[in-house]
This record gives C-alpha cells, structure tokens and sequence, in this order.
C-alpha cells in the first residue's frame, strides 16, 4: 500500500487517465474528488461490496434454478417457471 500526505488542493495521479483530488479536510473527514474516464467506474468500498454479494447470490440463485429444472426435466416433467 502507498501511503501519502497531500493538502488540500493537491493532486493524486493513477495512470495517465485517473486524478484524485483532495477538497478539504473537516474534522477526521476528508473529501476526495475524483476525474476519470466515464468507462472506469468508481464506488465506495461498501456498495462495491453490497454489489459483489447480490451478484454472488444471484448466481448461486440460477445455479440452484438451473439444477432444480435438470431433475425435473429427467423425471420428464415439464419444469417449472
């Protein structure tokens, strides 16, 4: 892990394309402000991680859809929706 002291008003480079602004710092709160190709996306740490659940879930959630409508298609029953 890099770790930096910057100013308010001061400039983080990532790559050629990605620049993290420091706005202010209020109490132990810093305000961050970030450019970036509209391509990259940018989240904070705990909705990256509340997405990454869902979707895990979701798949778990098809692949016992998906198992369940193999059984019954075996069976010769007509799954179902």
């Amino acid at each position: 892990m890099l770790v930096l002291k910057r100013k308010v008003g001061e400039v983080v480079r990532i790559g050629n394309d990605i620049e993290v602004h420091v706005l202010a710092v209020e109490g132990d709160v810093i305000k961050l402000g970030f450019e970036a190709p509209k391509q990259v996306q940018i989240l904070r740490s705990e909705v990256y991680d509340a997405i990454k659940a869902e979707n895990i879930q979701s798949s778990i959630s098809t692949s016992m859809d998906a198992k369940e409508m193999m059984k019954q298609l075996k069976k010769g029953s007509t799954p179902k929706k």
